[in-house]
């Protein structure tokens, strides 16, 4: 194609860059009504790595039970403080009004209000939705594979292929929305 590598390379960080941080969502819409189904969110952590196995970085996803666009994510490692970056970044309609469902770990407990978090055991499968979208991430952001050669030697990077297919993944599921 003619085209060398540092000018892909700052090509790809520049598309990352211009990825919306509203991710492409489709808020609920707020009406006088009466709403009788409460919003349901999922909540789970993949881990990746950046430059070398030793280096884990874990993706924490929140994802609409109902629509499955994915309202927030986060890349960092695996504690509370990551937990809270997520929480934060989780678009305040979620925050007041849904129940949030997730695994048994921790450090959610210390995050999510007590009245809306429901943890569960894989068993009951309400969290299926965002384990999918974990196997899909997986198997669309060649970085995420556990065992190959397209792995992140940058976290900004890291950050911005998943952003990017997120953005793109959520502009898929609102076409499919009614309304």
């Amino acid at each position: 194609m003619g085209v060398g590598l540092r000018w892909l390379l700052q090509f790809m960080g520049a598309r990352f860059q211009a990825a919306p941080n509203h991710l492409n969502i489709r808020p609920p819409r707020q009406s006088g009504t009466v709403i009788l189904q409460r919003l349901a969110a999922e909540m789970d952590e993949l881990w990746s790595y950046v430059g070398a196995k030793q280096n884990r970085y874990w993706v924490w996803i929140a994802m609409d039970a109902s629509t499955r666009q994915v309202i927030a994510f986060h890349v960092g490692d695996r504690s509370g403080q990551s937990a809270k970056v997520l929480w934060e970044k989780i678009p305040l309609v979620y925050q007041e009004q849904a129940t949030f469902y997730t695994d048994q770990y921790e450090v959610y407990k210390g995050v999510v209000p007590s009245a809306q978090h429901r943890a569960i055991s894989k068993l009951a499968r309400i969290t299926n939705h965002v384990e999918r979208f974990n196997c899909t991430l997986r198997q669309r952001v060649s970085r995420l594979v556990r065992a190959t050669l397209s792995f992140s030697k940058n976290l900004a990077n890291h950050i911005g292929a998943v952003k990017y297919f997120i953005c793109d993944y959520n502009l898929t599921r609102c076409a499919a929305l009614p309304g």
